[in-house]
This record gives structure tokens, C-alpha cells and sequence, in this order.
């Protein structure tokens, strides 16, 4: 769908309960859209209407609703037609064989809306005959019968992402063992295998960003070796987060104050990772400036 800068963009993710709604909202919330969950359908244009007038602080919206509305989802398609008119929709709607749906109400243990004293098949088929109408107009539909959570998030990822947009968030923190090990790490890597600048007179009340530390540290024997090979090795982790939908990651990488090695190393690794496809990185020195 072409988009059209000068209107609104709106998103209508709609479809069979079980089908990954909740799933859906999530990710694209991660993509920094604007959602609300269980949206009557007549609540649809004071929304857009609210948006339009906090102009670029969200600028795009995308709004859950189905059949949770009950009655209220009989407008469905009016309202639907009546924001195309100078509003830039898409309605994805959400599908999932009978089966699958069963075994997702079962595994959760939750009746479905409209089972009332029927079976979980006598809800679907409930479900499925209201939504016809609907799943006939909308822009777009996704079986979610074989997807596990992340395999949709990523295929919704891959879809609603703006161009440009980096599939993870890598975030390389320098650290000092002797403050402890980080708890928010993925990965932790030891510098400490370095000779310490720290026992050199003239470079002990500099730290790893000044380049009188970093090219000592970096013209040691391994420095070098261990960047061009820990990077290589981060290289398909990091295409495999992605694809799992992975969306931030951190590595640590310490020595033992934090000050000297560990912040040298963490630059030298980013400025290889940040060359990787899909990554953003940034760094965070946790202990710098502590002593």
C-alpha cells in the first residue's frame, strides 16, 4: 500500500479470536505504533480525529477490534468505509484453522466469546459466519494456524517496519568485574586477558575513550584477534534474533574496573557490529567514572 504522507495513517487489525491479536499488538507496538486494544468500531474516528490533532507525536495508530465489541461491531464495515474516504486504512484481518483455534483455547483454558452454553467449535462457527463480510473487504490476511507467537511477530515485523528501521536494538556495555556482573546482559565477553593500563603511570587517570588508552589496548597481542573474531561469531546470533524476533540485545564486555580495556574493546566491537545488516548499536559504559 502506497502511503500517503499527507493523511493519517491507520491500521484495523481485526479477525478470529485465538488467531494472535494480542500478538500482533505487541509487535507493533514495538515498531512505536500507537495501539488500542478492544476498540468499538464507533470509537474509530475520535480516535483518528485525537491523533490528527497531537499531529507528529503519533503518527500512526492501529486499533484491535472484533468481536469483543458485540453488538457494536455491526458497524464494522460502515465505519471502515466512511475513513477511507480521507484517511490512510488497512484491515488486516487475523485467520487460524478450526483446529489450531481449538487448541489454543484449550491450552489457555478460556471459553470463547461467543460459545455462551455451546462447544468451542459452536463459538468459531459463530465467529467465523459474523466476520464473512469482514474478512472479504480487508487489505490483508495472515493464517496464523502454523505460526508460533514469534514467527508472527516477525512476519508482522516484517511487513508494518518502516524503511530504515533497525531489527535490533544492540546495546555493547562496558563493565568492571569488580562491581559485579550486569543482570540486563545477553552476552558477556572478558577483557581481562589484556595487559592493564591502569599499572602504566601516564595512562592510569585516562579512561578507554581517550585514544592514548584505546591504542594501547588495542595494539596488544590479541586485541585485535578477539574483536575480529567475537564480531564474526555475533554475526549470525544477531541475524538469528532478528528472525526470532528479538528486538533488543546487550553485550557486556568487562575488565576489572571498567574504566580502561573493557570501554576501549566495547568501541572497537560496535564500530563492527554496527556494520551488520538490520542492527542499531549503542554504547553504555556502566562503570566508567565509578573509582
Amino acid at each position: 500500500m502506497t502511503t500517503d504522507p499527507d493523511k493519517q495513517e491507520v491500521l484495523i487489525v481485526t479477525g478470529m479470536s485465538g488467531a494472535g491479536r494480542s500478538t500482533v499488538a505487541n509487535a507493533l507496538e514495538d515498531l512505536d505504533w500507537y495501539v488500542v486494544d478492544n476498540l468499538p468500531p464507533q470509537m474509530l474516528r475520535p480516535l483518528v480525529d485525537l491523533v490528527e490533532r497531537a499531529g507528529t507525536n503519533l503518527p500512526k495508530i492501529a486499533a484491535v477490534v472484533d468481536i469483543r465489541g458485540r453488538d457494536l461491531f455491526g458497524d464494522f464495515l460502515e465505519t471502515v468505509q466512511q475513513l477511507r474516504s480521507n484517511t490512510q486504512v488497512q484491515v488486516i484481518f487475523l485467520e487460524a484453522r478450526d483446529d489450531a483455534l481449538v487448541r489454543r483455547f484449550e491450552s489457555v483454558r478460556r471459553p470463547h466469546p461467543l460459545q455462551g452454553d455451546g462447544t468451542l467449535l459452536d463459538g468459531i462457527s459463530a465467529e467465523r459466519s459474523r466476520l464473512l463480510a469482514v474478512r472479504e473487504s480487508c487489505d490483508l490476511v495472515v493464517d496464523t494456524s502454523d505460526l508460533n507467537v514469534h514467527q508472527l511477530a516477525t512476519t508482522i515485523t516484517e511487513r508494518f517496519a518502516g524503511e530504515g528501521r533497525a531489527g535490533l536494538q544492540l546495546t555493547i556495555m562496558s563493565f568492571g568485574f569488580k562491581y559485579g556482573l550486569p543482570t540486563d546482559v545477553d552476552l558477556v565477553a572478558d577483557a581481562r586477558f589484556l595487559p592493564n593500563p591502569f599499572w602504566i603511570p601516564e595512562l592510569r587517570a585516562h579512561t578507554g575513550v581517550e585514544p592514548e588508552v584505546k591504542d594501547f589496548v588495542l595494539a596488544q597481542i590479541g586485541a585485535l584477534d578477539f574483536i575480529d573474531h567475537y564480531a564474526a561469531a555475533m554475526a549470525p546470533v544477531l541475524a538469528g534474533y532478528q528472525r526470532e524476533n528479538k528486538r533488543h540485545a546487550t553485550i557486556g564486555i568487562g575488565c576489572t574496573g571498567g574504566k580502561h580495556r573493557s570501554v576501549a574493546m566495547a568501541r572497537e566491537l560496535a564500530s563492527r557490529l554496527e556494520k551488520l545488516p538490520g542492527v542499531a548499536v549503542n554504547i553504555k559504559d556502566r562503570d566508567l567514572g565509578r573509582e
